[in-house]
């Protein structure tokens, strides 16, 4: 028996960088760290390049038709899982399955991640599909997490792999291998890069390190950056932001649907337990401005998801819709009874672009200064 090296740097750096950027894409799933998440979703599909490539030019054993999938290859792995002679010195037929199955759920993944970051929030280079598809924006979001999900399980299986051939095979070193890159073999089965290689897998790194160092330090990466801009809402209904501001957040006219506005602008005399009367001009003027940019003639995410919570329902309050309720059920209630924020409806205490029609994730301030 002697060693031999099958693993070559490339390929092991490829699988740890690969394994870390899985793990802070899923570490990122929450909405204020979404930037980070397509970043790294971005990241991880230049890796998946360069393991496509890698998987025809690179060296035996890391080449995919070095890869045993054969239906008669797995029966026999199978039928001998309890052998320890060693039979494949690459990957075993299931494992090899494994690793093609999470290679090409990960591209799927990121794939429809960025749909949905373009679809649902507006954001990257598909935010142009959000005018046409924003009304099947969870339906896009749920098939990305589906996947997430297979790709949990998928992992899962990898590790359960390596774990049992570790017990099963401990003398192949297959564990040691992806640190190393040494298996134990019976003859010298080792691998040599050539310099069309080595020039392969550099490119690759110095890609991926010139995108991350890009990505954290612009701030205007067209990876993920909204079509929506700030608006100026003094500048399109002066008389708006006078009357809607004086007592409480700007809150955007695409927050709520026409109906809700209809019912609030035509109450006003008891406005949330005060009298907020204005003149039947003034009155007509907000409420047609609010009528031209309520919920239904936006493609906004916010807008769909309380129109969808909203429905028939007799509501004038974001706060009222399940959809706020939902989002909103992990904040401790200290934090809305605190000295700067005092009400629930204070919605700009935490979104601090709201008032300019905009309530971008990465814009919601960190509740721990409320607590």
């Amino acid at each position: 028996m002697m060693k031999s090296y099958i693993w070559s740097l490339p390929t092991r750096v490829f699988h740890w960088l690969f394994a870390l950027l899985i793990l802070l894409a899923f570490l990122t799933e929450d909405d204020d760290l979404l930037n980070y998440h397509a970043i790294i979703g971005y990241a991880i599909l230049i890796l998946l390049g360069f393991r496509f490539f890698w998987g025809y030019l690179g060296p035996k054993y890391s080449k995919f038709k070095d890869f045993p999938m054969s239906i008669g290859e797995v029966k026999e792995f199978i039928a001998n899982i309890f052998n320890s002679e060693q039979r494949y010195i690459g990957h075993n037929p299931l494992a090899s399955y494994v690793m093609i199955a999470i290679l090409a759920i990960s591209f799927l993944a990121v794939m429809t991640g960025v749909l949905t970051l373009g679809i649902q929030e507006g954001k990257g280079v598909l935010s142009s599909l959000n005018s046409t598809f924003f009304k099947e924006m969870e339906l896009f979001e749920e098939i990305h997490e589906f996947l997430s999900g297979v790709l949990i399980a998928l992992i899962v299986m990898h590790i359960l792999g390596v774990l049992s051939d570790r017990l099963l095979h401990s003398k192949h070193n297959t564990l040691e291998s992806i640190f190393n890159g040494y298996k134990v073999t019976k003859e010298q089965e080792g691998i040599k890069l050539n310099i069309f290689q080595k020039l392969l897998a550099a490119l690759f790194l110095a890609l991926l390190v010139s995108f991350l160092f890009f990505s954290m330090t612009t701030s205007s990466n067209p990876l993920i950056a909204s079509k929506y801009v700030p608006l100026d809402y003094r500048a399109q209904n002066e008389l708006f932001v006078d009357e809607c501001a004086s007592c409480h957040t700007l809150y955007p006219p695409h927050t709520l649907g026409e109906k809700s506005w209809r019912t609030l602008m035509a109450n006003l005399q008891d406005h949330f337990g005060d009298d907020a009367s204005i003149d039947e001009a003034d009155n007509r003027n907000i409420l047609d401005f609010l009528v031209k940019n309520s919920a239904e003639n936006s493609t906004q995410e916010v807008s769909l998801k309380i129109l969808n919570s909203i429905k028939n329902k007799d509501i004038i309050a974001i706060t009222q819709t399940d959809f706020w309720k939902a989002k909103h059920e992990e904040i401790p209630k200290k934090v809305f009874t605190h000295e700067n924020v005092k009400s629930r409806a204070n919605c700009k205490a935490c979104h601090s672009d709201i008032e300019k029609g905009l309530i971008e994730d990465e814009n919601i301030k960190n509740i721990n200064a409320y607590m």
